[in-house]
C-alpha cells in the first residue's frame, strides 16, 4: 500500500527554501496549466511587502496592474485510474509572519481536500560538487512512512523555514509527511537556476509518490548548467582546485551530505554563511 495515499499535496515555496530555485522550479513542472485553484490566502495577512514587494505589471494594451506575493493550493482537474497517486500543488512565497496560521489554513483547505499524504520540496546551499550526482537529502517524523520508504529521521536543530512549519502541521493534523531537500553547489553564481538540483527533486519525487512529472528540457538544462560551470572553473585555478577537494570527499565519503547527521551541519553552515534565520532578512 502507497504510504502517502493516492491524494498527494506536495509543497515548495521562493526564497530562503529555495537555493537555485530548484524546488519552484519543480513545483512548475508539476504544474501543467491543468490545476483549478482551491485555496489562496490573504497576502495582506502573511507577507512584508518590503521584503516581497508586490509588481508592477502591464498587459498587451498597455493596462497595469499590481501582482501581490501570494500562497495557493491547486488540485488537479479530470479523474485518475482507481488507487492511482495524483499530486496537488501549494506553492508560492514564504511568508513573513503568522507562520502557525498561515500553516493552520492550508492544513485545513488540505484536509477539506481529503489528502491523505504531504511532501515539501527545498533546496539549500551546500559543500557538494557540481560534477557529481545532486543528493536528495529525505527526511520524515512519521515512522511508518520511514519504515515504507526507507529514509531517515532528521536530526537537525536549530533555525527553520516554512516548510518545517507545514510538515509538522500536517503531521499533527494526522497528514503522514515527509521532506525532500536537494544540496545545490554553494559556489554557483547565486540566483542563477539549478536545473540539475530540480531534475534530482523530481526524479526523488517519483520515487517517493509513484508520479511521473514529465521532466521537459530539464535534461538538456541540467547538462549545459554543468559545462558552464566547468568552463568557468576551467578558468580559475582556485576554483578548480576547490571543487576538487569537494569531489575527493565525496567519493571519499560516499555521499556524507545524505546523512542526517550532515544534513544538520549543511543547515548549520548555512545559517553562519548568511548570518540569519529564514525570518529575519537583511535589508
Amino acid at each position: 500500500m502507497q504510504v502517502l495515499g493516492s491524494r498527494i499535496l506536495v509543497a515548495a515555496f521562493d526564497g530562503w527554501n529555495d537555493a537555485g530555485e530548484a524546488a519552484s522550479a519543480a513545483a512548475e513542472q508539476i504544474d501543467d496549466g491543468t490545476f483549478d485553484l482551491v485555496h489562496a490566502v490573504d497576502p495582506e495577512l502573511y507577507f512584508d511587502y518590503q521584503w516581497a514587494r508586490p509588481t508592477l505589471e502591464r498587459d498587451q494594451d498597455g493596462n497595469r496592474s499590481l501582482r501581490w506575493p501570494s500562497a495557493r493550493m491547486q488540485r488537479p482537474t479530470g479523474t485518475a485510474g482507481d488507487g492511482e497517486p495524483r499530486l496537488w500543488l501549494l506553492t508560492g512565497t514564504e511568508p513573513a509572519r503568522a507562520w502557525q496560521a498561515f500553516s493552520a489554513e492550508f492544513i485545513d483547505a488540505a484536509l477539506s481536500e481529503d489528502i491523505t499524504g504531504f511532501v515539501t520540496l527545498g533546496a539549500m546551499l551546500s559543500d557538494v560538487p557540481h560534477t557529481r550526482p545532486i543528493s536528495i537529502f529525505a527526511s520524515s517524523e512519521n515512522a511508518e512512512v520511514r519504515d515504507a520508504l526507507g529514509i531517515e529521521r532528521s536530526t537537525y536543530e536549530g533555525p527553520i523555514g516554512i516548510l518545517s512549519a507545514l510538515d509538522h502541521a500536517a503531521e499533527q493534523a494526522g497528514i503522514p509527511a515527509l521532506s525532500l531537500w536537494a544540496n545545490v553547489p554553494h559556489y554557483v553564481q547565486t540566483g542563477s537556476a539549478s536545473p540539475k538540483a530540480t531534475l534530482a527533486l523530481l526524479d526523488r519525487l517519483h520515487e517517493v509518490t509513484g508520479v511521473d512529472v514529465p521532466r521537459g528540457t530539464l535534461a538538456t538544462e541540467a547538462a549545459m548548467w554543468e559545462a558552464t560551470i566547468d568552463a568557468a572553473a576551467a578558468e580559475d585555478e582556485e576554483m578548480a582546485a576547490y571543487i576538487a577537494q569537494l569531489e575527493a570527499k565525496r567519493d571519499t565519503w560516499d555521499s556524507p551530505d545524505a546523512s542526517g547527521e550532515a544534513i544538520a551541519q549543511a543547515f548549520e553552515r548555512f545559517f553562519r554563511r548568511n548570518g540569519e534565520g529564514p525570518g529575519e532578512h537583511k535589508r
